[in-house]
């Protein structure tokens, strides 16, 4: 089996995403690795009935995943220019980004969810299917 040349991990900045980027670096093996960070754009989420403009709003939130993001890659050991934040659908940017990239392994957190979180489906189950390469779902186990 060949060893991957390129992955990209995924996180959503939760307290978890450590635990993805050592789980995606223990299995990346020592190949080229990114970090992501996709950010819903907040007219998804108010579906545009808010009479006022969130480009600011939206900007800032930009700025502080950015900062978060690039703090996770130091401690990991990741340098900052292979971070990216982009405003996005999380797992259609993530497909984008793995295929512009040709990333030949996707690492993603996986919070073990149910009832209504399940039937609405989660963002690494929208990754896998639909990625052109390897998907790792890391089980991660929200902290107390």
């Amino acid at each position: 089996m060949a060893k991957y040349q390129k992955s990209l991990i995924a996180v959503d900045l939760s307290q978890e995403s450590s635990e993805v980027i050592e789980r995606g670096l223990a299995v990346s093996n020592g190949c080229n690795v990114s970090l992501l960070h996709v950010i819903e754009p907040l007219t998804f989420a108010y579906g545009g009935d808010i009479p006022m403009d969130l480009s600011e709003v939206q900007e800032q939130l930009q700025s502080q995943a950015q900062e978060k993001l690039h703090k996770l890659a130091e401690q990991h050991g990741i340098k900052t220019a292979d971070c990216q934040v982009v405003v996005g659908q999380p797992a259609s940017e993530i497909h984008r980004i793995a295929d512009e990239a040709e990333v030949d392994l996707i690492i993603v957190g996986s919070h073990g969810r149910s009832g209504l979180a399940l039937l609405l489906g989660s963002t690494s189950n929208g990754v896998l299917h639909g990625a052109n390469c390897d998907v790792l779902a890391v089980r991660v186990h929200p902290s107390e």
